[in-house]
């Protein structure tokens, strides 16, 4: 090898060596100041719940606040661009979920990109998919609803256009041959509080998104989206169990961060997240929430939206969902 040639490598070398000394050293210090957390659906919500449990234990672990900062809006996206346009320092964090992925295929035109903005750091867990009616409606079953649906008008609410609340309604539709009237609300709090109210029909969402509405029996659960009967309510037969095949849906929540955060940043996020998730009084209050903990590491985020991107741009293709 030539001198020069040897002298250039031996520089590029000596540069990627100093770069993540630099990351390192950053990381070390991180965090020294306050943390946003945004949310990008409203208070109430799986992501909201969840990301307030992790904010506090942040806080307490790291000595610097952890603030959750709620910016709901066109399923998600709102919250999304905020985080996507934040520096690149680790100090703006962002729940994303089924809605963000369902989001590339659904939306035209995205004022960001998932890949190319965004930084995986950590899966946080998942939760099946319930199907509620409002106790108004004298429907027990999901064939009833369906054969409901064929003879009246049917008004079902979700967490926001692009949100699994809303697809799975629509391939609900698609698949049962029946009509219905969407109405998007600005997160599952205020879809959930007027299906109680009976403003709504029907809501398909995340357990911990309903659970607070079933609590008040002012709703009634009539169908689990999952392989088999959930621990939460084994009353509550799944689809496949009362005809109803394909579907299997939840909504999963990850952690991530503007793209271009040095990786040992990313890193330290994701090992104390993981962390947090683990411990006997977090991953109690989730299960009892309907939420089932996740964990791990930045590339196993990264494998499961890759995937999840795949699956629902053939979900919302075969529905014809659009984005209103």
């Amino acid at each position: 090898m030539k001198a020069p040639i040897r002298s250039a490598l031996a520089g590029l070398a000596g540069g990627a060596l100093a770069l993540a000394a630099v990351s390192q050293a950053v990381a070390q210090s991180y965090p020294e100041r306050s943390i946003r957390y945004v949310v990008a659906f409203a208070p109430g919500g799986i992501n909201d719940l969840l990301a307030r449990v992790v904010a506090q234990k942040l806080t307490e672990s790291w000595k610097q606040p952890v603030i959750v900062d709620n910016r709901p809006g066109a399923g998600g996206n709102v919250g999304a661009e905020v985080a996507a346009r934040a520096a690149p320092d680790g100090y703006t964090l962002l729940n994303i979920s089924t809605a963000h992925v369902i989001a590339q295929s659904l939306y035209p035109k995205l004022g960001y990109s998932l890949v190319r903005d965004l930084t995986p750091v950590v899966y946080l867990g998942s939760s099946p998919l319930i199907t509620a009616v409002s106790g108004t409606l004298q429907i027990r079953t999901v064939p009833e609803l369906i054969a409901w649906a064929k003879q009246n008008k049917m008004v079902y609410g979700s967490g926001g256009v692009g949100a699994i609340s809303h697809l799975s309604m629509e391939m609900l539709k698609v698949s049962a041959g029946i009509e219905g009237v969407h109405v998007p609300y600005k997160g599952a709090a205020p879809a959930a509080a007027d299906l109680i109210g009976g403003q709504v029909h029907v809501i398909s969402n995340a357990v911990p998104e309903l659970w607070p509405a079933v609590k008040t029996g002012k709703v009634r659960v009539i169908g689990a989206m999952s392989e088999k009967r959930l621990q939460w309510m084994p009353d509550v037969p799944t689809f496949a169990e009362q005809g109803v095949k394909g579907f299997v849906l939840g909504n999963w929540v990850g952690l991530m961060t503007a793209a271009g955060t040095p990786p040992a940043t990313v890193r330290k996020l994701s090992d104390e997240i993981s962390r947090v998730l683990r411990l006997p009084d977090v991953s109690e209050r989730l299960i009892g929430l309907g939420f089932e903990p996740g964990g791990g590491t930045p590339a196993e985020l990264a494998a499961l939206i890759a995937a999840e991107t795949v699956t629902f741009a053939k979900a919302v293709k075969a529905s014809g969902a659009k984005a209103e």
